[in-house]
């Protein structure tokens, strides 16, 4: 028999351990061994199966309660614990510290399609969400108020599983909410608070609130199943990056729209300070943006287009797509489906919402484009995306060159406390505490290479001892007989150069390229004297057949009884596959196609822990790369075919692991100690240490993104709007005006001179027809630079001119370097409200 509806009871503590409660349902516990220490006293075997407090305090005997209700140990240590806890979500930490007057904004709402905080609340895909929840941890640690808003998904993503023959197999587990460590939002007659968006057809979407709490960090999360839905309705959150365009849609009205109103519901209910400044992760909720001018324009009877000044001052929007592909795009007459009878967002014309998505396929509606007209601050999420990016997005800022799009780049993190292993932690003295702090770590510290090298050879033995315990468990799912399965007592040995390679199997990752050449990449994994095994996992999506079958090349070939020993596949990787992964791998590999990898943050798992990264240059290593912290793969990037370009680049590989990478290793002294490779993760340590952090991008976010944020969304709503008023305005009369605008005449003068010479002064003046807009609306630049034969000017530097009073501009110029230079002069706008001159992407050239 089957239930037909499922539901959690929880368990009745007895009163001296109620604090156990609070422990067990703030996810601080994730990344806060102590607490973990606590639960597995409890029952240790019980804990190692289960992992989750929550879930232990249902599953240990109420005999077993009772008998630590009395033990007066336990219960000093559980007050302890509740104290320490307590002190953590009060006390003052980075953010309040802070220079006084530097400690707005109160309240920002992070908006995330997915959270990968802990596998105990499975409600992520892989890096993205894994991303939001290093975020939110690190906020937490540094006490940002952030608050965290998304759908809950009542089958999550999907866990992996391999046919007979190596063919991915996908099943979603329904999951209960109340049995994970959430809290239903209630009103207050103690019902649950629902909020609502509207449907086509006079229907409603109705989604409860349930909330997480992530250190000091609230996480709010959208659950459709609720019974006001109609069947259809109740499935729009049943799992993630699954449906079709309908489907996708509807989540992502529910996130962007729906989060907005459960932000203010949870706000009005709790006391918190609402939002001042609105992060959107990606584009997927990107429509929040026009729910907070439904919001202005209802509560202060602004414009559409005051409004969107208002909005856009207080909205950081984050891109990790390189790829146009990579963006979400909805047919227009989708959008106008959900959005055309006014019922949605009222007040809002159906045509203004449409052109904020624009593309130049006039048939589709496109979410990044949205997100980008819909903040005032944008960024990738490395600094070889931001440029990347700023190339892909720069036809929305015509006649600006690439580096002067304004989309900036924050390069992403890790937390630190989640991934790296307690035992490198202990070894290291808490150093990397430091790291997360004051961003720096001492060498060493008396530590010694015998200590460390012992300590790695400890993580790859338990790594070992995981990857035998998943193989076999995979080979039964897959049908085989446990009396089949000697051999897996045999797979990988603590004493071999581990290579790791785990992450989602889109192409461009390409997981095959190590396939390449499968002789050569056998004879690397059997040589005698150094030989090498390789862990791979990664799901692909349910819809990519391609991903799919790239899965099935690498299963049948380390299903080859002679390479099986020495490389595998791992299905079903998660959270919990990863920290074995990143802690006992002494290699990373990460081969994208350059640059189609926005960041990758798995290679900075792996170093925190003491592996070195074995990569393309995309990305994150392309900046965090010296020569001294690992390996860098060449590309063959003026290589237009794709296979060819696998060939070359796959040859390299296999060339740096045999040639440099092994020997390395096992190139060990009298003590068998590898000198040389203990000197590179050191300096791994040394160096990336504080680089990868997720406290250093959340510190950048809150100094380059929400204090500045905050201060320009205060001036745009000051004295009833006042500022995004004066914005508005200023932007019609420059959309009206602005073709009239001209330079009429430049001119360059020097000094009489035989030749000019680098430091020279010159001194432009330009005359300029400002088409009735004032001097003080304008600013008029030189521009500098070199120039080769089509008069490009390459490396720019920008002076700006003055007005003088015979009514012309001038500007007096050191010349920056030697050669070839070209100069010419510009017209931008210019407004107190405007992040930078090229936000309205208008500009006069000479």
């Amino acid at each position: 028999m089957r239930a037909i509806r499922r539901f959690t009871v929880r368990a009745s503590l007895p009163e001296p351990l109620a604090g156990l409660r609070a422990l067990a349902t703030n996810l601080r516990w994730t990344w806060h061994p102590p607490t973990r220490d606590l639960f597995a006293s409890m029952d240790d075997d019980l804990f190692r199966r289960v992992r989750d407090p929550l879930r232990m305090l249902t599953a240990v005997p109420p005999a077993r309660l009772e008998e630590l209700a009395g033990d007066e140990d336990f219960l000093t240590r559980v007050r302890a614990m509740s104290e320490d806890l307590e002190r953590y979500l009060t006390e003052d930490r980075w953010y309040q510290q802070r220079p006084q007057g530097e400690q707005s904004p109160d309240a920002i709402a992070y908006f995330s399609m997915e959270f990968g905080v802990h596998e105990a609340l499975p409600n992520y895909s892989g890096g993205l969400g894994v991303l939001a929840g290093d975020h939110l941890k690190a906020a937490s640690d540094l006490g940002v108020p952030l608050i965290g808003v998304g759908p809950l998904y009542r089958s999550g993503y999907f866990r992996q599983s391999l046919s007979l023959d190596g063919w991915q197999v996908e099943h979603y587990p329904v999951i209960e909410p109340s049995a994970l460590p959430l809290e239903l939002l209630t009103g207050e007659d103690s019902e649950p608070a629902l909020v609502h968006v509207a449907m086509p057809g006079g229907r409603d979407l109705y989604a409860q609130v349930w909330q997480a709490q992530v250190g000091r960090v609230p996480l709010l999360l959208l659950d459709t199943d609720v019974e006001a839905n109609d069947e259809d309705l109740r499935r729009v959150t049943d799992r993630l990056y699954g449906g079709d365009a309908d489907h996708r849609i509807r989540q992502e009205i529910l996130a962007g729209i729906g989060g907005m109103r459960a932000v203010r519901r949870y706000c009005e209910l709790t006391g918190h300070p609402q939002p001042e400044v609105f992060h959107t992760n990606e584009g997927h909720a990107g429509f929040l943006g026009l729910e907070r001018a439904r919001e202005v324009i209802d509560e202060h009877g602004l414009a559409f287009d005051e409004a969107l000044s208002a909005v856009r001052a207080g909205t950081v929007f984050t891109t990790h797509t390189p790829v146009p592909a990579g963006i979400d795009r909805f047919p227009v007459d989708l959008v106008q489906h959900y959005f055309g009878d006014g019922r949605l967002l009222p007040g809002l014309e159906l045509q203004r919402i449409l052109a904020l998505g624009a593309e130049d396929n006039p048939g589709m509606f496109n979410m990044a484009h949205m997100g980008l007209r819909l903040a005032q601050r944008s960024n990738g999420v490395s600094q070889l995306h931001g440029r990347v990016s700023r190339r892909m997005f720069a036809r929305l800022w015509p006649g600006f060159d690439d580096a002067e799009v304004p989309i900036s780049s924050v390069t992403n993190g890790v937390h630190g406390p989640t991934w790296v292993a307690r035992e490198l932690t202990a070894l290291l003295g808490g150093k990397h505490k430091a790291w997360g702090h004051d961003g720096k770590l001492p060498s060493q510290m008396g530590v010694s290479d015998e200590e460390l090298w012992a300590l790695r050879r400890d993580l790859r033995q338990k790594l070992v001892l995981e990857v035998r315990r998943r193989v076999r468990n995979a080979w039964l799912q897959r049908g085989a007989s446990a009396l089949e399965l000697g051999w897996v007592n045999q797979v990988f040995d603590p004493d071999v150069l581990t290579v790791g390679f785990a992450r989602r199997v889109p192409t461009y990752k390409r997981l095959t390229l190590m396939l390449r050449d499968p002789e050569r990449l056998r004879a690397l994994l059997l040589d005698e004297e150094r030989p090498m095994q390789i862990v791979v996992a990664g799901k692909s999506h349910p819809a990519d057949e391609g991903g799919k079958a790239l899965i099935q090349q690498v299963v049948r070939f380390v299903d080859d009884p002679a390479v099986r020993r020495r490389m595998v596949f791992l299905p079903d990787y998660d959270m919990s596959m990863a920290r074995y992964l990143y802690r006992g791998c002494d290699v990373w590999l990460n081969n994208p196609t350059r640059p189609l990898e926005a960041c990758g943050t798995s290679g900075m798992k792996s170093a925190l822990n003491g592996g070195l990264n074995l990569s393309i240059k995309d990305g994150w290593w392309d900046e965090c790369y010296d020569g001294s912290n690992g390996w860098a793969i060449p590309t063959a990037d003026g290589v237009t075919d794709p296979l060819r370009r696998d060939e070359l680049e796959s040859a390299a590989l296999y060339d740096l692991l045999g040639q440099q990478v092994a020997p390395l290793f096992y190139e060990r002294d009298d003590s068998g100690v590898p000198r040389g490779w203990m000197s590179m993760v050191w300096h791994t340590l040394d160096v990336l240490g504080p680089r990868v952090q997720a406290s250093r991008m959340v510190r950048e976010y809150v100094e380059t993104a929400y204090h500045p944020a905050a201060v320009t969304s205060a001036s745009a709503a000051a004295d009833g709007y006042l500022g995004a008023r004066s914005l508005a305005e200023y932007r019609r009369r420059v959309d009206a005006v602005w073709r009239q605008v001209r330079v009429l005449d430049t001119e360059l003068t020097v000094e009489a001179q035989e030749r000019l010479v680098v430091g020279d002064e010159v001194r432009v003046r330009a005359k300029v027809d400002l088409a009735g807009l004032a001097p003080s609306e304008v600013e008029v630049q030189t521009v500098v630079g070199r120039v080769g034969d089509t008069d490009e000017l390459a490396e720019p530097m920008t002076v700006p001119m003055e007005p003088s009073p015979e009514g012309e501009y001038t500007a007096t110029l050191r010349l920056p370097r030697a050669g070839s230079l070209g100069y010419t002069v510009r017209i931008l706008p210019r407004h107190d409200l405007l992040a930078t001159p090229a936000e309205l992407g208008k500009v006069v050239l000479a």
